[in-house]
């Protein structure tokens, strides 16, 4: 009977299940100490965007690309009156307009609310075709 009344006086004892919080606190303020005191002394990097000059002159000949807003391509020689185009013909029908002249530059030109999508794919099927010179056309000002 003496050993029933030993395991009585253990039962009050019991294992604590709690995580001890304070250590992590002490990491936590230490850390935020050291943000507030470097914050001040990170340099502020200064991105240079590129600028759109004007051209000194404009190009003899010109071949325009324009990309509409429902993506259908019409091609314009020297500011003349645009053609409709596709995308398939892209490449063959700009290679004419250069008539054997490969630094005859192209300029792609479409509105702000056009997707960059449409843009690129005509990009892409000028270089497929070997164009060389081919840009963008910017507004000035802005």
């Amino acid at each position: 009977m003496p050993a029933v009344a030993s395991r009585g006086g253990r039962r009050g004892r019991r294992a604590m299940a709690e995580m001890n919080m304070v250590p992590f606190i002490d990491v936590m303020l230490v850390l935020l100490i050291i943000f507030m005191v470097s914050a001040p002394l990170i340099t502020i990097g200064v991105v240079d965007l590129p600028s759109v000059g004007k051209a000194a002159q404009r190009p003899p000949h010109v071949v325009e690309v324009i990309v509409g807003l429902d993506e259908k391509l019409r091609l314009r020689l020297d500011g003349g009156e645009p053609q409709p185009t596709t995308l398939g013909r892209l490449g063959p029908a700009v290679k004419g307009l250069q008539a054997g002249n490969p630094q005859v530059p192209v300029v792609i030109s479409a509105e702000k609310t056009v997707k960059y999508d449409a843009v690129v794919r005509a990009m892409d099927a000028l270089q497929k075709a070997g164009v060389q010179r081919v840009g963008l056309s910017v507004k000035q000002g802005g």
